[in-house]
């Protein structure tokens, strides 16, 4: 594993943010969701596509916050551009589980 400053971390913009709006993803090449959440006033609402199709139901999502990367550039995923990077891990059953906060915290809260 390669060794980072704290100065490269302190560059990465990891935000809790809370899901408003969930879609199927038709056209991804994997199971997805178009997932929108809303990471307070500073930053707003911001959209994502996320393949957590395995672990989580649409209605299962809304309400739910998530750790996000913001400072990522946009990215192109078929018709849809993907603002933020919803984190998780990977599951024994291959799927991903959302990184999540232990208790409610304000929307766009930094991680440190």
């Amino acid at each position: 594993m390669q060794t980072i400053d704290y100065k490269d971390f302190d560059k990465i913009e990891l935000r809790v943010g809370t899901i408003v709006r969930v879609e199927p993803f038709e056209k991804a090449r994997k199971p997805a969701y178009k997932i929108w959440v809303d990471l307070g006033k500073e930053i707003g609402v911001k959209k994502s596509s996320a393949q957590v199709t395995v672990h989580y139901h649409r209605e299962d999502l809304i309400g739910r916050q998530v750790v996000c990367v913001c400072n990522f550039a946009p990215r192109q995923i078929a018709d849809f551009m993907s603002e933020i990077l919803i984190t998780g891990f990977e599951s024994s059953e291959e799927g991903i589980v959302l990184t999540s906060v232990e208790r409610k915290v304000p929307n766009g809260a930094k991680l440190h």
